[in-house]
């Protein structure tokens, strides 16, 4: 390409560019992020087919006073990963609710599928969690601990095992979004099932009160966020399958950007599960009162953070722009 040509198809970004550096007292580091690159991939072509022209002269300066606003934009890192949980992925999230409750909703009909097929399969139970879980929590029942395998193994290593497998599960929650959701939602109907199962193998022993106190210390915070992964990976296939008023490529990326801060947001979540998995669930003979504690304060931290905080913040939001 010529470099009149060069110029011309790339000047209107540049003045953009210019005038943004020198008029703006700050920019989004996302914004500014993007901007450089494109300055840079400019800067780079300049060197290679017009080297030491005013282009190539011109590229440097901006892409220099990029670099400087970029590192002073360092210092509020601090302050935009506060905004990030307190304002940015609350006021996002609000937009997809709907996805979050077709999740729920999924992997709900497949618990009670899974429970459905347990009572009336005999051997249903054994296909899904496997002959050797159910020999040894039986094992576990006649020693009077049907808890016992939360007690197997080291706190630690329980709570970094539990934690990874967890946040793979919902990494492929979201990743499979990208087949049109169907993979995301086999994932949902996986779990649910098993789930399902799981609790009505021990209604079927008489055990319903003891294992559910138990198993949703942890599990409140666990199966939520697997839920919520699941609405990522919704959010996926949405950008893909209805692009709206954008191009089906922007939607697509939008989707993708939307879902990993959800996925983001669940990391921290994921962790307090294994905390508390790994920790906690271990001490089965806990009062019934303090099980109740930490299964409904687990509850109601998800339902505010992902249901009832980005609400606030929307409707606080509507009603400044409305004065």
């Amino acid at each position: 390409m010529r470099e009149a040509a060069f110029i011309r198809q790339n000047k209107d970004k540049w003045a953009a560019f210019e005038n943004a550096l020198i008029n703006k007292g700050q920019l989004h580091p996302d914004e500014l992020s993007d901007l450089y690159i494109e300055i840079t991939d400019n800067l780079s072509y300049a060197k290679t087919f017009y080297p030491g022209s005013n282009t190539q002269i011109y590229l440097n300066s901006l892409a220099s006073q990029a670099h400087q606003k970029i590192y002073k934009t360092k210092r509020e890192s601090k302050n935009r990963i506060v905004h990030f949980w307190k304002t940015e992925f609350p006021t996002m999230f609000k937009y997809h609710h709907r996805e979050l409750l077709i999740s729920f909703l999924v992997f709900a009909f497949f618990v009670v599928v899974g429970a459905f097929s347990s009572a009336n399969e005999g051997d249903f139970v054994r296909s899904i969690l496997g002959n050797g879980y159910v020999n040894m929590t039986l094992e576990n029942i006649e020693k009077g601990d049907p808890m016992a395998v939360y007690k197997k193994q080291g706190a630690f290593n329980m709570f970094l095992g539990i934690t990874i497998n967890n946040i793979k599960v919902a990494i492929y929650a979201f990743a499979l979004g990208i087949f049109l959701g169907v993979g995301t939602l086999y994932i949902m109907l996986r779990n649910g099932i098993m789930l399902g199962s799981f609790q009505y193998f021990f209604y079927e022993k008489d055990l319903l009160w003891e294992s559910a106190r138990t198993i949703w210390i942890h599990g409140t915070i666990e199966i939520s966020v697997i839920i919520i992964a699941g609405c990522a990976g919704l959010v996926l296939a949405n950008g893909i399958l209805f692009p709206g008023t954008y191009t089906r490529l922007e939607s697509f990326k939008r989707g993708v950007k939307n879902g990993l801060k959800i996925m983001v947001s669940t990391v921290p979540f994921f962790i307090i599960a294994g905390f508390l998995e790994g920790y906690v669930t271990r001490h089965t003979e806990m009062p019934d009162w303090l099980a109740i504690f930490i299964i409904l304060g687990s509850l109601s931290l998800i339902i505010y953070y992902y249901i009832i905080y980005p609400n606030q913040i929307h409707r606080k939001t509507t009603y400044a722009n409305r004065k």
